[in-house]
């Protein structure tokens, strides 16, 4: 009986030493795995420079937004005075032809 439970742990021996030194396997998918995430952070870093870029570009086209609004304010104000102008100079007339016509 002794022998068999010798020969018994001998092959479980044998058999957990033969499991362990087989790690090629494990070795090339530690390294698969490795590449992935490798190229995975390059994607990242590559996806973090075009979103960099993009959101400059929206701040600078909210500053040419916001110049281009303070510029349809100025024409508006300027449209605004001229027209004022207008009115009075129309209002000046229509006084003028009044009076002419009631002499």
């Amino acid at each position: 009986m002794s022998n068999i439970l010798k020969v018994g742990v001998a092959a479980a021996v044998l058999a957990l030493g033969a499991g362990c030194t087989d790690l090629k396997p494990l070795e090339a998918e530690v390294n698969g795995l490795k590449n992935t995430v490798a190229k995975q952070q390059a994607e990242i870093d590559a996806n973090k420079s075009a979103i960099d870029a993009a959101s400059r570009q929206a701040a600078s086209a909210s500053q040419t937004a916001t110049a281009a609004q303070n510029t349809a304010n100025q024409a508006l104000s300027a449209a605004q005075a001229a027209q004022q102008c207008c009115d009075g100079s129309n209002e000046k007339i229509d006084r003028m032809f009044q009076k002419s016509m009631s002499k």
